[in-house]
């Protein structure tokens, strides 16, 4: 299948590709009030991870994505937990650089691709790799990771499928993420424990700056990416 935009959706997926894979890891972020959002942007950016995903699970989160683009314009913030056309729209008009959705929706998908948005379906299975593969993605996420099987089951399901890169998020700790960033079809990992809901809520912003350095200081120990 093709799109209008599909030469500029290589460029923009792999520019976002880059950058993430450099940052290693991707805050998945339940925010309910936009106020917080910017101070939510600069803890995580002290922290050493200027990277927000911006999960549409709350009836404000396209107003705090569009608070935290708005004014942390350094911060890399996409919009997560896209489930249709509706909320992708909302998601672009908010400042999105990307979208990521938990499932394969191929409305979602074609509206991200011939708008020019760097966009990654959730996949469990083959066919929902084949079909993200029909619509020229090669970077999928992985959702959700733990349940499904983990790093085995993330190696196995990415055999035969050699260019294919992954986003692998569902249970991600401290405990589990070097062995994942040691992967080398995984780009980066994400994870909500480094901001999680309540911390938010509560204004802890210190507490996330210092749980993003934890985070990082563990990821450095990752000895280098493997291929199996």
């Amino acid at each position: 299948m093709m799109h209008r935009n599909e030469e500029a959706d290589v460029g923009d997926i792999q520019s976002i590709v880059t950058q993430l894979r450099e940052l290693r890891l991707v805050p998945v972020i339940v925010i309910d009030d936009p106020r917080a959002a910017p101070a939510l942007g600069r803890a995580l950016a002290e922290g050493g991870l200027p990277c927000a995903e911006v999960t549409f699970r709350t009836a404000n989160a396209r107003d705090a994505l569009a608070r935290l683009t708005g004014e942390c314009p350094d911060v890399l913030a996409g919009a997560g937990t896209v489930l249709t056309v509706a909320q992708a729209t909302e998601a672009r008009a908010a400042g999105a650089k990307f979208i990521v959705a938990p499932g394969f929706s191929p409305p979602v998908v074609d509206y991200c691709l011939d708008h020019g948005i760097p966009v990654f379906p959730g996949i469990a299975t083959p066919t929902e790799l084949e079909s993200a593969l029909t619509r020229g993605l090669s970077v999928v996420k992985f959702f959700p990771a733990e349940p499904l099987g983990g790093l085995p089951y993330l190696k196995a399901i990415s055999a035969p499928y050699g260019a294919v890169q992954f986003m692998p998020t569902g249970g991600i700790s401290l405990s589990n993420v070097n062995s994942y960033l040691g992967f080398s079809k995984v780009v980066a990992c994400g994870g909500s424990w480094m901001a999680p809901s309540e911390w938010i809520a509560a204004g802890v912003f210190e507490r996330i700056t210092n749980e993003v350095k934890r985070a990082i200081a563990t990821i450095t120990q990752t000895s280098g990416a493997v291929g199996n």
